[in-house]
């Protein structure tokens, strides 16, 4: 059973950070070397004047109930967390874990697979390497964090669709176990699950909001990255309104749950300016109209950058305001590579792909 909503961890770094420094000996922390992640850094990002006003990290989330979150795990969720220094605005990017890209070694496959070859290093350097991007820092979660931080906020606000409701609640059974009367079950490990009813605005508890997040059989992958969006975005409105006892019980819950590359340094000087961050926008990448879908030869089901210089034009316009943006040789050649590769493959099992990231999988997927 894998979780696909763990970016939660933008929490971590706008707002619960304040009580996670108290409580850092219990964040596991996974060695990254900084200045080879610098030195494998495209050519031209260095010397890009835009991002040195920004601050760049990367979020990722695995399925750790076994407790590694290094690599041998594959990150099934991937964002790109932009913060403008000046003014606080935070934009999100979700990069789809199965984009056929370059894993930063000059192999290619769904990108998720970075992280399981070479933990979040790896990761990090097949974003910065197809993104002309400047990462040198990370956030890892896994996924049993994330109801203890929608419960101890209260539950968020989410607006249900009437055809998610059956699937919404079927994943609460495949997480939590079985019983009884069809409305409210007692779970294993002493959790409740109870039923959503009705379609609408309301209030999901940490198990529903989990279970939201990962329903992959209304609509395709792309929406259920929307979900996530939607579910962390009303996480992060929900903990501005928290005290300090709520973000205490939100540390507490993910301590053991997190890897990180930040430091206590670098954790207060994000805090310092807490107040200001607000998210303003967010999307996916690669972006709906400079994407299809195809099984690529060997690789299975992919989502196919169209053309990967475009889509990263856009990105960078996107997240820094960066109107015709220069793209480096390297990505100039990964699109080339990325094109080579699959052109014979696009679209020519579109439906096949839609179907099984729409419903072809079992529940527990």
């Amino acid at each position: 059973m894998m979780l696909f909503a763990a970016e939660i961890v933008i929490l971590l770094i706008m707002l619960g950070f304040l009580c996670t420094v108290l409580k850092t000996e219990k964040v596991e922390k996974i060695r990254i070397d900084e200045e080879s992640i610098v030195m494998e850094m495209n050519e031209t990002v260095e010397e890009n004047e835009v991002l040195k006003g920004y601050r760049n990290v990367a979020l990722f989330g695995v399925d750790s109930r076994e407790g590694s979150l290094g690599k041998g795990t594959r990150s099934d969720t991937i964002i790109v967390a932009s913060i403008n220094q000046d003014t606080g605005e935070v934009r999100l990017v979700s990069v789809f874990r199965d984009t056929y890209l370059n894993l930063g070694n000059d192999s290619y496959n769904k990108c998720n697979a970075a992280y399981a070859k070479g933990g979040p290093e790896q990761a990090i350097t097949m974003l910065n390497k197809n993104l002309d991007l400047n990462i040198t820092d990370y956030i890892t979660v896994g996924f049993e964090g994330l109801i203890e931080v929608v419960d101890a906020l209260g539950g968020v606000e989410i607006d249900v669709a009437e055809n998610e409701i059956n699937h919404l609640n079927n994943y609460q059974i495949s997480m939590v176990g079985t019983t009884t009367d069809g409305t409210t079950f007692t779970a294993q490990e002493g959790k409740d699950y109870t039923a959503v009813t009705h379609a609408g605005r309301q209030t999901l508890n940490g198990l529903q909001a989990t279970a939201y997040c990962r329903i992959r059989y209304v609509g395709n992958d792309f929406q259920r990255a929307q979900r996530q969006r939607d579910v962390l975005i009303a996480i992060s409105e929900k903990a501005k309104k928290a005290d300090i006892s709520k973000l205490n019980d939100i540390a507490n819950g993910v301590m053991e749950n997190i890897s990180t590359s930040l430091d206590i340094s670098e954790i207060l000087d994000v805090m310092k300016d807490i107040g200001k961050y607000s998210v303003v926008d967010n999307d996916g990448f690669p972006f709906e109209e400079y994407r299809t879908t195809g099984r690529v030869g060997g690789k299975g089901s992919c989502v196919i950058p169209m053309d990967l210089e475009t889509n990263v034009v856009k990105l960078h316009d996107f997240l820094f305001h960066e109107e015709n943006y220069e793209v480096s040789p390297e990505v100039k050649e990964f699109s080339r590579k990325v094109a080579d590769d699959t052109g014979k493959y696009v679209n020519t099992a579109a439906d096949e792909f839609a179907a099984k990231e729409g419903g072809g999988e079992s529940e527990a997927g």
